[in-house]
């Protein structure tokens, strides 16, 4: 089966729709789980099956590096070797040239990475991403792209501008897959004349989708938004949007009100690690005191199988205790949480209210203060 999108529904901005992939159809809003080597950490095949996932998100240059997209596509393919049969996005590597930035250098040809694993050099150009990912047989590649960090002078903005432009065309036409989708990159910082920029060459390239990147690096939340509004406005109404790199439940909420389809980001698993689990009320930490002789789930309105099995007391003592339980119960949380969001905000928009049940969302959840996330951004970031 061919790609292919359709917006179902709208409500102001807010869009329900669908994606056909050869691998099965995604309805949107869709959260991407990340899994980066093939796997999402600490959480099996069947346990996203369980909780709703539709589709995944994997990672070019972690495959490239080990064990190889040549490898993968000799074992049967990424869907075979992860066992996971719904369908795959891959990320094109274009990421880790800022969150790897101490171990890579780019150029025109594309980016040379010192591998984190065994120090090993690697080169990857627009064509080998391209190349990388029908090897990995995915049902969506993304385009080779230069990502800025925030804060970056005008000048490097241009710069990253242009090269995301010139390496779009390369691995336009470099793509063979007739059935796989091809998304392009638009990136420009928080500049609205860059981002426009950007948007209105890529579009004219026609791909099959349209990511927003370079958002969600540790710039403020308000930035983030217009820079997402400005992109609902001008990125094609038929043509799925998506949003890289947004995980927390109040940019989710906000940003598919924005005209945001798709979106991905490791946070619900990452904090769930650390005993970061999220409620209607605000993230909670499952290690604190008033956790540790709770006689009832973490969430009683949650329908996932931690909370439907185990009370907040056992979770804080597998956590007190370290035990390695602790991970999938608690991500298998997370995860689900996001997905029931997914859920809810379909429905919402379905029934012509998506905005009250916004604003009644964002009434209720407690967010992380802003300094403070800031801060864990930047120290992650730093960390890869």
């Amino acid at each position: 089966m061919p790609f292919s999108f359709r917006v179902e529904h709208t409500d102001g901005h807010a869009r329900a729709g669908s994606m056909d992939t050869p691998h099965g159809r995604v309805p949107t809003p869709a959260f991407m789980p990340v899994a980066t080597q093939g796997s999402v950490k600490a959480v099996a095949p069947d346990d996203l099956t369980e909780i709703g996932t539709t589709i995944v998100l994997s990672n070019t240059y972690h495959l490239m590096l080990r064990p190889g997209a040549r490898f993968v596509h000799d074992m049967g393919g990424l869907h075979s070797f992860m066992g996971w049969q719904g369908p795959i996005l891959t990320d094109s590597g274009g990421f880790q040239t800022l969150s790897l930035g101490r171990l890579s250098s780019l150029s025109e040809n594309g980016v040379t990475f010192r591998s984190h694993v065994d120090g090993s050099e690697h080169f990857l150009s627009p064509e080998l991403a391209v190349e990388y990912q029908e090897l990995l047989g995915v049902d969506i590649a993304m385009v080779l792209d230069h990502c800025p960090p925030f804060g970056a002078d005008e000048s490097a903005l241009r710069e990253a501008v242009d090269r995301t432009r010139r390496w779009a065309l390369r691995c336009r036409e470099a793509h063979r897959l007739d059935e796989q989708a091809l998304f392009a990159v638009v990136q420009g910082g928080v500049s609205r004349e860059l981002r426009l920029e950007s948007a209105e060459a890529l579009v004219a390239m026609e791909f099959d989708g349209y990511a927003v990147g370079g958002l969600t690096v540790g710039e403020p939340k308000e930035l983030t938004y217009e820079t997402v509004s400005l992109m609902g406005d001008t990125l094609p109404a038929d043509k799925p949007r998506y949003l890289m790199g947004a995980g927390s439940p109040e940019d989710l909420v906000t940003c598919i009100g924005l005209g945001m389809d798709m979106f991905d980001c490791s946070l619900p698993t990452r904090v769930a690690r650390n005993g970061g689990l999220f409620t209607p009320d605000g993230r909670v930490n499952v290690n604190s005191a008033p956790y540790r002789d709770r006689d009832g789930p973490i969430d009683d309105g949650c329908d996932c199988y931690a909370c439907a099995s185990f009370s907040a007391a056992y979770l804080h003592h597998l956590f007190r205790a370290k035990e390695l339980l602790a991970y999938r119960l608690a991500s298998v949380h997370n995860l689900r949480f996001v997905m029931r969001l997914m859920e809810e905000a379909r429905t919402a928009i379905v029934d012509g209210r998506y905005a009250s049940f916004r604003d009644a969302f964002l009434a209720r959840y407690r967010t992380t203060d802003e300094y403070v996330r800031r801060e864990q951004k930047e120290k992650w970031l730093r960390r890869r």
